[in-house]
């Protein structure tokens, strides 16, 4: 690994640096990007708020920060925690900590800069796709720790390397610490449940183990919480030479992480049973030559059998398991990341669209669901549906398994859960009346890429009827017509659909509890979704269903443009009483963003209103880091509106940037033809280059946030809630698909660019039905868009359509606009 800055620590402010650097991109004062971008490296550690590495194999995951904190869980971030942590974002003081103590003088320190925050004489943190590198140099010894997920087992790996960089032998101990969960992530009432965890030293192994035992708790019980409860075990090669299984064993009567009784003793206790406070810990001694280096390996991980952890203990019994292992875990996202490949002359825009955004989505939302701002562990219906839109360019199989997953979570009449923990039985049933809508979008979205008609066949259960109990079966196609069907029972008298407990933004939540107040946005959407179903519904035979579908948009578009424009703006929603949402009669929340965009993303909108309500959006919601979500922010809590009013004036929803719907504006431009518009929109939230103010931005600048607070917040530019957002994928989205303008149809790849003019072209490797198309784009005009010459393996073709080709795996396109 190659070394960066050579610092010595001095209130936390690196020196300058004096070693040979490599390459660094968009630097800041806290880290930059590896030349290639496949990297985030830190160079100190207080940033301004965790910068984190999410990192889960589907199954098993963790979350690691900059400082080495951080936790870790088995298939549901919230219900089966395996270690105990607290989500405090100023201290981010709970992790897996590793210990050095020199045996001859007695001084001890952590590898990581928590808990016991040495002023280090080097610190760097790298993270990757699937693994983090944190390395130390401290009293002559280099610590460096890699962290990884087994692509496959369930289990983490910490590869440390000591390093003697002094001319004298030394003899170094190191000590793991954690505590245990094995359960629920809310067991703040640790008296009770730390009753039924036990621990035990594995000495053949080389290992602790915990174990929570089966949740027998009674629902009345305050403290019997829904938990799925782990085993779990903790082993080291070389074998240690002492455990602790037992807290206060190894802290001491009212010990701290950072000052461990046992490290300052310099011996653990073998600690274990079923009768302290759970925790782990492993000693492994270690002797280091001048010059010289070791390995240890640590494991964590959960298994459902003692047989099973100790066939993978014995796995990572050897070092060149663990190196065979991490270059399986790169190569994973490897493939992900070159699926689908642009080239432009934006290197944030690279990075982001190739590299982060990838993994920002698959990593963190799809599979571990979990971030440091939100642990969720469960599903969210409109949420992880809309993330998988980021394998539609990579492995659009793993979408095509996530529709059908939440096509399994709707009732027989249509409504969905609003999210789910799989396994539990547990699921919120709401009033939300978009939710159910988003299976049938994104279902049309996955037929456009792949063309993959059969899955509209495919037999899924509904969710068991709430009245009969009766668990009935219908194809996908009969569960997306469920869904339109239902939304089209809940219409006001002025035909505009009603928005009951919220429409996408969940913060309108009392707009509509009477099933009066209207939502126009939802208009917007359900009136793509119809005119986009119905073409499909004529070719399967369903002829006067298609006829119903057609003339219900065709109505929803007049009162929607009737009833639902302001003048300049449409409307956001009416409330039970009907005083409006979103219009310049109200003081506070007079234009709201989204519906905006989605009059332009669905076509409901006429040219002219289209025009003014982008006019309109740019006027009052573009600011300079980024669209507002609705603007002014309200600064009263109010009933009739929602818990969006709860928020101070320009928080999250509340008139901040909402990425994810930022993301949308960008689209509605380029499909406006306002390429330096959608262009600079995006920049202005790319979190690239905000993170090249980072005492600003706050947020790491490599993943996107959920938020940025707006105007009316004294933190004006600050982001928040980053991994966990929807937005991850939908930037990908738009910026391959309406940016770039590389876009899937049902009658194949359409090549319609929106690009700055200063550009003079750009290439995307894009997968498409099963082909690779190497597309070389070039500007010579310097115009934003119009394609003047498509060429296609050699030979030219008319428009910018390439129709479905499957002559050969592969296939070189050379545009020309103009």
């Amino acid at each position: 690994m190659k070394e960066g800055l050579v610092e010595t620590r001095k209130k936390s402010q690196p020196r300058k640096p004096v070693s040979k650097r490599e390459e660094r991109k968009f630097e800041s004062a806290y880290g930059y990007f590896t030349a290639d971008g496949r990297e985030y490296v830190i160079t100190r550690p207080d940033t301004p708020r965790p910068w984190v590495n999410v990192i889960c194999n589907g199954d098993y995951g963790l979350v690691e920060t900059q400082t080495g904190s951080g936790f870790s869980w088995r298939d549901n971030a919230n219900l089966s925690r395996i270690t105990r942590w607290d989500q405090d974002l100023i201290r981010d003081s709970w992790g897996k900590y590793i210990y050095l103590r020199d045996q001859d003088s007695g001084e001890f320190w952590s590898g990581t800069w928590k808990p016991c925050r040495p002023q280090f004489d080097f610190f760097e943190v790298r993270h990757g796709q699937g693994y983090s590198v944190l390395t130390s140099k401290l009293h002559g010894i280099k610590f460096e720790k890699t962290i990884f997920v087994d692509v496959e087992d369930p289990v983490e790996i910490w590869k440390v390397v000591l390093t003697n960089e002094n001319a004298q032998k030394r003899r170094i101990s190191l000590f793991t610490y954690f505590d245990w969960c094995l359960g629920n992530w809310a067991d703040t009432h640790r008296e009770f449940h730390k009753t039924f965890i036990e621990t035990w030293v594995d000495e053949q192994n080389g290992a602790i183990h915990g174990l929570k035992r089966a949740p027998l708790v009674p629902g009345f019980i305050s403290t019997g919480m829904t938990e799925k409860p782990l085993q779990g075990f903790h082993a080291a090669s070389p074998k240690p030479v002492a455990y602790d299984g037992d807290k206060e064993s190894f802290l001491g009567r009212y010990g701290e992480p950072h000052n461990p009784e046992t490290v300052v003793k310099g011996k653990l206790n073998n600690s274990q049973g079923k009768w302290g406070d759970a925790s782990a810990s492993l000693q492994v001694d270690v002797v280091l030559e001048p010059g010289e280096s070791k390995t240890v390996i640590f494991t964590l991980g959960s298994t459902a059998s003692r047989e099973e952890a100790g066939r993978i203990i014995k796995k990572y019994s050897n070092v060149a398991t663990a190196d065979r292992e991490l270059a399986k875990a790169k190569a994973l996202w490897e493939s992900f990341i070159n699926a689908t490949f642009i080239e432009t002359p934006d290197e944030a825009l690279n990075f982001m669209t190739n590299i982060w955004l990838k993994y920002q989505a698959i990593s963190g939302r799809l599979w571990a669901r979990c971030a440091y701002y939100q642990s969720s562990g469960g599903f969210g219906f409109r949420d992880q549906l809309q993330d998988a839109q980021i394998f539609f360019s990579t492995k659009p199989e793993l979408a095509k398994k996530q529709i059908l997953l939440h096509a399994e979570q709707q009732f027989p009449d249509g409504t969905v859960y609003h999210w789910w923990h799989h396994g539990t039985g547990m699921g919120a049933i709401t009033n939300c009346s978009d939710d159910l809508l988003w299976l049938d979008f994104i279902t049309l979205n996955y037929l456009d890429e792949t063309a993959d008609f059969s899955i509209l066949d495919t037999k899924v259960k509904f969710l068991p009827d709430p009245k009969t109990k009766k668990v009935t079966e219908g194809t996908l196609y009969d569960h997306l017509l469920c869904a339109i069907d239902k939304v089209l029972s809940r219409f006001s008298e002025r035909g505009l659909p009603l928005i009951g407990e919220c429409d996408w933004n969940d913060g309108l939540s009392h707009v509509g509890l009477e099933w009066k107040g209207e939502s126009i946005w939802l208009g917007h959407f359900l009136y793509g979704i119809l005119t986009r179903i119905a073409p499909i519904m004529e070719e399967r035979g369903d002829k006067k269903k298609t006829q119903t579908y057609l003339k219900r948009a065709e109505d929803l578009k007049r009162a929607v443009n009737r009833h639902g424009w302001d003048g300049e703006w449409y409307l956001g929603a009416t409330r039970d009483d009907g005083r409006p949402l979103g219009s310049k009669t109200q003081g506070r929340g007079k234009i709201f963003l989204n519906s905006q965009t989605w009059a332009v993303m669905t076509g409901i909108a006429t040219p002219e209103k289209a025009k003014q309500a982008m006019v309109s959006a740019a006027k009052w919601l573009y600011q300079k880091y980024g669209p507002l979500l609705l603007t002014p922010g309200y600064d009263k809590t109010d009933p009739t509106i929602g818990y969006i009013t709860r928020y101070a004036p320009s928080l999250r929803e509340n008139g901040g940037l909402y990425t994810h719907a930022g993301a949308w504006a960008v689209q509605a431009e380029c499909m406006m033809r306002n390429a330096e518009q959608a262009y600079e929109l995006y920049k202005s939230f790319n979190p690239i280059l905000r993170g090249l103010e980072p005492d600003l931005y706050y947020c790491e600048p490599y993943v996107t946030p959920g938020n940025v607070d707006g105007p009316d917040s004294p933190n004006c530019g600050r982001g928040s809630w980053t991994w966990y957002t929807g937005s991850g994928a939908w930037c990908a989205v738009v910026i391959l698909n309406w940016l770039l303008g590389i876009r899937p149809t049902r009658e194949g790849l359409l090549i319609d660019p929106v690009i700055p003019k200063k550009w003079g072209g750009f290439c995307v490797k894009r997968l498409f039905r099963g082909a690779v198309y190497h597309i070389k784009v070039e500007n010579p005009k310097h115009v934003s868009c119009g394609v003047k010459k498509l060429v296609v393996d050699g030979k030219e073709m008319k428009g910018n359509l390439i129709p479905p080709l499957t002559s050969k795996e592969s296939h070189q396109v050379q545009v020309v606009l103009g």
